[in-house]
């Protein structure tokens, strides 16, 4: 330590680099950084150059002093002549010492220390070389020194794109280089695999199931994943867009022919591909720093310092995202099969052609003036495709300009020539309305049938939604909740931005009180919350990311109507179904589908490992979400301007649950009751008061007779359960409650009826019709309802009763035929499971609350009005199924299908599903079966595989039975499997076991020049790449953040710890370097899927991730220095650490600065003796500027 104070202290290094030296080769690093810096200066001083940017210090300028041969009085013309000749020849030799210094191996890599550790300090050197670029041609000492000045540059160039890596020479490094995607993998796009793409296919079909509804926007996600997946392959970017237009094409496909039922169809699908697709590539492009498209057309724009090096170096300039994604556009030209448009969009299809054709047409005729959109099916013959329809989403979000309609072969079609630009608007309601018409008539029905197509006319809807008077307000939101928001891709995050800022209402002017303002709103209120119940609309709103603000935005409206006693002053006057009980059930029972509230609490717990052990939200954890955009808004809100891509958010302020104590009582009463058995009350409690008048009011209408009456409120005829309605005397039989103190009541209701029922002093039909008439009553009482069953399943108290069709629904008449679909479903899948059917003379049984729950929603109609109510009974019901201790899921399924028969298809769809949520050994075929339809069998020559085998080119067609791939049966099961962690070791086996069979084959190849060739070894390596991609991709939808940790910090060390012997019994070294290289690829691709490859992640995820990575890496270090005893093959554990490292230090160098530098060291050393020497420097190289003095020792000690 005294030597390397006295080094920094001669040299100054601390005082000039405002760091602390405390080791050797750090100081080096500085003091060769100095030497360099300081010759640049003093040559360009001696020429007469000075700088302004050159600051006084080490680097020269400010407090240089004369030397005393130049202070000295001069003796003569000779003398000074000779002193000038020495000053330039110094100049001249000071160039050339640079030129070698900066071309020795070890100087670079102290050079990049600089680069990397310190940017601002290797920017000045950068500016320098700049500034002698620039003078060239004004200073004739550079100019005679230009092929000099050529040479440095050249070796500063180097320096920038110089990176450590393994040695290509030895086999490790060989795979690792091998590990970028192949042209022949994913340039084919079609039916044959590319399995380095499978994770944008695997995500987006992920999105669509209907019963999960993630909180996080499908644009942050699929935006992460493109820049991953890019990096991780390699690829260009014209590649990597290509990709992803391909898997959202194909995800549309695939849901060409749906099949009925109440989950998302094609809309949910189409907005992935012409929204959320579009949207994150804004995101990518924006992230790259990228010009405005105007600027484009005129050369590039000026970059940070040092952008001609970095140009010149990695070939992405500031345009290159953006021609990728233009390239990519238009090679997607030549997959005619996906581009096919729906039946549904064909029209809009053939509006986009038709649109571009008279753009062509106008612009070949000198006319300007066609600038806007063309509505209605007038155009049959356009031939558009989905193609266009991407386009347009391209233009509208800037992406691209209308250049792209004079693209070769865009418009097929002759241009239209015989529609004039009057003729256009005519067609459109959406012009008659922005003219001023009324929302009123066929012009309504008009504007929400057709989506709008400008953010103008969505302003001008919201406004009035605010502003209008009840009947604007009411059109104004169902215009808004209509096609503008299921099929206004080009706007789509406007008009969700809208609607759901439309459910938070601002005070009118002239309100005064008393009472709530959202009263005076309750019409459009009510209008935007059966608008956005829609599953199809309730999805979209999940895609774009804005179910916490959703769910802040309910709240209030909860605590609101919940509170009011329902009288004839609180209804609309616009419509007598309007009260606010209605639009309480409607806001309540949106807001409990966006987690699930019928769980336990134990589910929601955070296990030691700091994950939670299942997979489904809570209210509080959106309510984190909400608050935490909020903060990142408001802190950078003037940051920088907004853009396209971004619109205004909903909300500025943080929103908490106690400041909504009726909706935090029920909350908290509805986890107790789910959590244990409910307490007795006394006689005089106000709740056993109101529970009272609720069984009053239901055995007073079991004893006239069964006849269901309609919501007292409301009066109006309706009621859910599609019942005859009578008014008059049964009115005042119901109780004139708030809503939120007959949801308290509730419980004890169920209790006492149930109980009833167990114990035959109430007749199981009288049971269903006094739960029908109480959901009539209040629809949001079917939440306690299904809390209270969800509880009593759990606890398995209840005996079960016989579904015989005389005290239950009976399903004999299709049972046997729903058992023998799901089997053979499964069984297409390649998955073979024992029969859950107990024979044809067998009793059908159910416990009691379940045949209560499935006999009280078989009376529901079917309208969509009533999708808010089915949208929470459905994934309910199946929750209640999954606890049960057998299989009764076909028997819900069976009851289902007799009463609607149309859903047959999607019933046995889903009953197939509940074989894999307690069966492990089910969930094992399952996964070796999409191992094999997607890499092919070696004994079925004519399997599909690559995407199409493992997902399915389309669910059913028509007319045939459901059929459904090993994957996408998978991607719907995966996230309901309970104990999930065996599902690490099924995938990392079949990873290794795949491998493992690939290095076999390239081992027993017939020709021995095979057997070394490297096209061979590429090929064995590909395809242990392909199934770690495949395995990474698995995992991670099945378990997340999770079943990820437990992969880094349990799983693969396990597997390293853990003799094989008898799985290695026979197998050569080969197999045993690709079985490691095939686990380090999956973990690292894993951690990537979850976390990216940049230090991008917000500050939780981030020292989360962090620490996974530590522990790991220590790990791997202990076992190094023989502290751990390894029972894997050794040649394995070599190929796993270095191809770790490997892959870490070439796709994912920012996570190096989260390990310990005492880690960093013994990994290091490890390497070194494996004589992997450059990659022990690449490793130290990325670890910070802790790191600089190993790195400049080890490449000091290097050869």
């Amino acid at each position: 330590m005294l030597i390397i104070k006295s080094v920094d202290d001669a040299l100054q290094l601390s005082h000039a680099y405002g760091v602390q030296i405390v080791e050797l080769g750090h100081a080096l690093v500085l003091f060769i950084f100095s030497v360099i810096v300081g010759l640049i200066d003093s040559t360009l001083d001696d020429w007469g150059l000075h700088p302004t940017f050159i600051q006084s210090g080490i680097f020269g300028g400010g407090d240089h002093q004369d030397m005393d041969v130049d202070s000295k009085v001069s003796h003569g013309d000779k003398r000074n002549e000779h002193r000038e000749q020495l000053r330039k020849a110094n100049a001249f030799t000071a160039m050339e010492i640079l030129g070698k210094l900066t071309e020795n191996k070890k100087a670079m890599i102290l050079l990049r220390l600089v680069h990397l550790n310190m940017p601002e300090k290797f920017n000045g050197l950068l500016q320098r070389l700049q500034f002698m670029e620039a003078n060239k041609l004004v200073s004739s000492n550079l100019k005679s020194a230009s092929q000099l000045l050529v040479r440095l540059s050249a070796n500063i160039q180097r320096v920038l794109g110089f990176q450590n890596q393994v040695n290509k020479r030895q086999l490790i490094g060989a795979l690792i280089d091998i590990g970028s995607c192949s042209s022949t993998s994913c340039s084919n796009f079609g039916a044959h695999r590319a399995a380095c793409w499978v994770p944008f296919d695997i995500y987006m079909e992920t999105a669509m199931d209907g019963k999960q509804l993630p909180a996080t926007s499908a644009i942050d996600i699929l935006t992460e994943l493109t820049k991953t997946l890019q990096v991780i392959n390699r690829a260009s970017w014209q590649e990597t867009f290509q990709a992803l237009w391909i898997a959202a094409l194909r995800l549309v496909q695939r849901e060409r022919d749906p099949l009925e039922g109440p989950f998302p169809h094609l809309d949910p699908r189409l907005c992935v591909l012409l929204s959320i697709t579009p949207l994150a590539i804004v995101r990518v492009v924006e992230d790259a720093g990228e010009m405005p498209l105007s600027s484009l057309q005129g050369g590039s724009g000026s970059g940070n310092t040092g952008a001609a090096f970095e140009q010149g170096i990695d070939g992405r300039g500031q345009a290159s995202r953006r021609q990728g994604l233009i390239s990519s556009l238009r090679i997607l030209g030549q997959f005619s099969g996906l581009l096919s448009p729906p039946s549904s969009v064909v029209i809009s299809a053939n509006n986009a052609a038709a649109k571009a054709a008279n753009f062509i047409s106008n612009f070949k005729n000198g006319s300007d003036s066609f600038g806007g959109s063309i509505r209605g099916d007038t155009h049959g013959k356009a031939g558009g495709t989905m193609l266009h329809l991407i386009v347009e989403a391209c233009i509208a979000r800037k992406l691209i300009d209308t250049s792209a309609y004079f693209w070769p072969g865009y418009v097929s079609a002759p241009p239209i020539t015989s529609l004039s630009d009057s003729s256009l608007g005519q067609g459109s309601p959406w012009s008659t309305f922005m003219e001023g018409a009324q929302l009123v008539g066929p012009l309504k029905n008009a504007l929400i049938a057709t989506p709008a197509s400008s953010l103008v006319e969505i302003e001008k809807l919201y406004h009035i939604a605010i502003n209008g008077s009840e009947e604007e307000r009411t059109a104004a939101a169902k215009i808004l909740c209509g096609a503008s928001f299921s099929r206004g891709w080009n706007i789509q995050e406007h008009v969700v931005h809208f609607v759901v800022k439309l459910l938070s209402p601002p005070v009118p002017p002239n309100f005064t009180g008393p009472g709530n303002h959202y009263v005076e709103y309750m019409s459009m209120l009510h209008s935007v919350l059966f608008g956005m119940s829609s599953i199809d609309n309730v999805h979209i709103l999940s895609l774009h990311g804005v179910i916490p603000e959703v769910a802040a935005s309910l709240m209030p409206l909860c605590e609101a109507f919940g509170s009011l006693v329902p009288t004839s002053s609180l209804k609309s006057s616009t419509c007598d179904d309007i009260s606010s009980y209605t639009v309480f059930s409607c806001a309540f029972l949106f807001l409990l589908r966006l987690w699930k509230f019928y769980r336990p609490p134990h589910e929601h717990c955070i296990t030691a490992r700091g994950g939670y052990t299942g997979s489904e939200l809570t209210l509080e954890y959106l309510l984190i979400l909400h608050n935490s955009r909020i903060a990142v808004q408001n802190s950078s809100a003037m940051d920088k301007p907004s853009k396209v891509s971004n619109p205004p958010e909903t909300s500025s302020q943080a929103v908490y649950i106690d400041s909504f104590p009726k909706l935090r009582a029920w909350y908290c009463q509805n986890k107790a009751c789910i959590a244990s058995t409910l307490s007795g009350l006394s006689s005089g409690n106000p709740v056993h008061q109101v529970a009272n008048k609720i069984l009053n009011m239901i055995y007073w209408r079991i004893t006239k007779g069964g006849a269901i009456s309609s919501n007292p409120s409301t009066l109006s005829g309706s009621s859910i359960s599609g019942s005859p309605a009578s008014a008059g005397e049964d009115a005042y039989q119901r109780p004139v409650l708030p809503a939120w103190e007959v949801l308290e009541a509730t419980p004890f209701v169920m209790e006492a009826i149930v109980t009833a029922c167990a114990h035959g002093r109430l007749s199981s039909r009288d049971l269903t019709t006094g739960l029908r008439d109480l959901v009539d009553f209040l629809p949001a009482s079917l939440a306690a309802i299904i809390s209270y069953f969800s509880a009593e399943i759990t606890r398995g108290i209840w005996k079960p009763v016989a579904m015989n069709g005389t005290d239950w629904p009976s399903p004999a008449a299709n049972l046997l035929s729903i058992e023998s679909e799901v089997k053979e479903i499964i069984a297409a899948a390649g998955v073979t499971v024992p029969s859950g059917s107990s024979g044809a003379g067998a009793p059908v049984m159910l416990p009691l609350p379940v045949a209560a729950l499935v006999s009280l929603t078989i009376t529901f109609k079917l309208e969509k009005s009533l999708e808010y109510i089915h949208g929470v009974a459905g994934p309910a019901l199946e929750n209640c199924a999954a606890g049960c201790t057998w299989n009764s899921m076909p028997i819900i399924g069976a009851l289902w299908a007799q009463k609607v028969r149309r859903w047959h298809d999607f019933i046995v769809v889903s009953c197939s599903r509940s074989a894999f949520k307690q069966d492990q050994g089910a969930v094992a075929q399952l996964l070796r079966s999409c191992f094999t339809s997607f890499l092919g069998s070696p004994h079925v020559a004519a399997s599909p595989i690559g995407v199409g085998g493992l997902l399915g080119w389309n669910i059913s067609a028509r007319g045939a039975r459901p059929h459904m791939a090993p994957g996408f049966l998978y991607l719907r099961v995966c996230r309901m499997i309970q104990n999930n962690q065996f599902v690490n070791n099924v995938i990392l086996g079949l990873v290794v076991d795949t491998a493992r069979e690939s290095a076999t084959k390239w081992a027993h190849a017939n020709s021995p020049r095979l057997k070394s060739s490297q096209a061979s070894l590429a090929s064995a390596a590909a395809r242990a790449k392909e199934v770690a991609t495949l395995g990474a991709s698995l995992l991670c939808i099945a378990g997340g953040v999770p079943l990820v940790q437990l992969l880094y910090q349990e799983t693969i060390p396990t597997w390293l710890l853990s003799s094989r012997e008898g799985e290695n019994r026979d197998v050569g070294p080969m197999s045993c370097i690709l079985q490691g290289y095939s686990m380090a690829y999956m973990l690292i691709l894993s951690g990537s899927f979850i976390w990216g490859v940049g230090a991008t992640s917000s500050a939780g995820s981030f020292s989360r991730w962090a620490t996974i990575v530590r522990v790991h890496t220590d790990f791997l270090a202990g076992a190094l220095e023989g502290n751990i005893s390894l029972g894997c093959d050794p040649a394995t554990w070599k190929a796993y650490v270095s191809c770790f490292v490997g892959l870490v230090v070439n796709f994912a160098p920012a996570w190096i600065r989260e390990v310990n530098q005492v880690t960093l060291k013994k990994l290091a050393k490890g390497l070194r003796g494996w004589h992997e020497c450059e990659l022990a420097l690449a490793l130290l190289e990325r670890g910070g500027p802790e790191a600089m003095g190993s790195v400049a020792e080890l490449a000091l000690a290097s050869d």
